[in-house]
This record gives structure tokens, sequence and C-alpha cells, in this order.
């Protein structure tokens, strides 16, 4: 089973820059649009919008590729 993030998570994932780190900033348990696209979510399998460190870039990952971060 994938691990669950809540709002204010601190999470890294891969990107084509390498690792990324930055703070869950939502929970999608439903299906949604992101930047025009339809993206399939649900409460078994949600997706999470995360905010980057570094930059004001907003991504939206499944679960499976995210892990949890101390930093």
């Amino acid at each position: 089973m994938t691990e669950r993030f809540a709002v204010g998570d601190h999470v890294t994932w891969n990107s084509e820059a390498g690792r990324v780190s930055g703070t869950v900033t939502k929970v999608h348990t439903r299906d949604f649009t992101y930047k025009g696209h339809p993206r399939r979510a649900s409460s078994d399998e949600p997706q999470y919008e995360i905010k980057s460190d570094k930059t004001d870039h907003v991504a939206a990952h499944k679960g499976s590729a995210l892990r949890r971060s101390d930093g």
C-alpha cells in the first residue's frame, strides 16, 4: 500500500532535474483537472499537489512517486 500524506507534510520526488523537495499543499481524492489535463484520483489512490522548496513550481503526483522527508 502506498504511504499517505497530508497537507503540510514535507516530501521528495524525482524530476527531470533530479531529486526535488517540497510541501504538500492539497490532497485530491476525486478526479480533477491540473494545468488543463484530467487527473485520476480517489480516496484509495489520492494525488497530491506539492509546492517546491526552491521555486514557485507546483507539481501533482501520485503517492507512489513521493517519499517522506525530514527536511
